[in-house]
C-alpha cells in the first residue's frame, strides 16, 4: 500500500477538474464576450436561437442568445481571474461567493441539441410540473418539465442558478417520466 509524505510547510496542490461556470455579461454583449473568450483560448459556450425580426422596412433573421446576458465557461474555478478580465464581463455567478458550477449533463444536453439544430426557445422560468427526462434524440440526457402547445410536446429546461428557462420540441415518444 502506497502513501504520500506530506513535507511540513508545503501546501499539496490538486489541478482543479474544469467546470462549466455561467458569468454575466454586460447587455447586448454576449457574442463579444464569447468571441474573446475563444481569443483567449477559454472554452465558450454561447447558446443561440434564430427569430424573425420585423423593422417598418424589412424583416430579418437574428440570433439573439437563448439566455439574455450569460455566456458559459469551462474553466478550473482557480482561472476565474482569466475570465473576469476580459472586457463586456460583469461577474461569474456566484453563491456565498464560490463560483456556482452547472452540471455538466444539462450543458452538453443542450450543445448537441443545438448542434443538431433543434428548436429551442426562452420560456419563463419554470419550476414546477411534470418533471420528465429526455431519453432518444439530440436533446436525449436532458430533464425538464413536460409542456405542451397546440399538437407539439415541449420540455421546458430550466437552469436554477440562473433562473431561466428554455423549451425545445421533442417527441412525446422520446421522454419518459422521473419519479420523484
Amino acid at each position: 500500500m502506497a502513501s504520500a509524505a506530506v513535507l511540513p510547510g508545503v501546501i499539496d496542490v490538486q489541478p482543479e477538474a474544469a467546470q462549466w461556470y455561467a458569468i454575466y455579461t454586460n447587455s447586448r454583449h454576449e457574442k463579444l464576450v464569447a468571441k474573446q473568450l475563444q481569443d483567449r483560448s477559454i472554452e465558450a459556450f454561447l447558446p443561440l436561437y434564430r427569430s424573425l425580426h420585423r423593422w417598418k422596412d424589412r424583416r430579418q433573421l437574428v440570433e439573439l442568445p437563448l439566455f439574455p446576458s450569460y455566456v458559459f465557461v469551462r474553466i478550473a474555478a482557480q482561472k476565474r481571474l482569466r475570465v473576469l478580465e476580459v472586457s463586456g464581463v460583469v461577474s461569474l455567478v456566484s453563491f456565498n461567493g464560490e463560483p456556482a458550477a452547472l452540471p455538466e449533463q444539462e450543458i452538453n444536453a443542450l450543445r448537441n441539441g443545438l448542434e443538431n439544430e433543434i428548436y429551442a426557445e426562452p420560456h419563463p422560468y419554470l419550476r414546477v410540473g411534470r418533471k420528465v427526462r429526455v431519453v432518444r434524440g439530440p436533446m436525449a440526457g436532458a430533464e425538464g418539465i413536460l409542456s405542451r402547445k397546440k399538437d407539439k410536446c415541449r420540455v421546458v429546461i430550466s437552469i436554477d442558478v440562473l433562473m431561466r428557462s428554455i423549451a425545445v420540441e421533442v417527441d412525446g415518444a422520446d421522454v419518459e417520466p422521473i419519479s420523484s
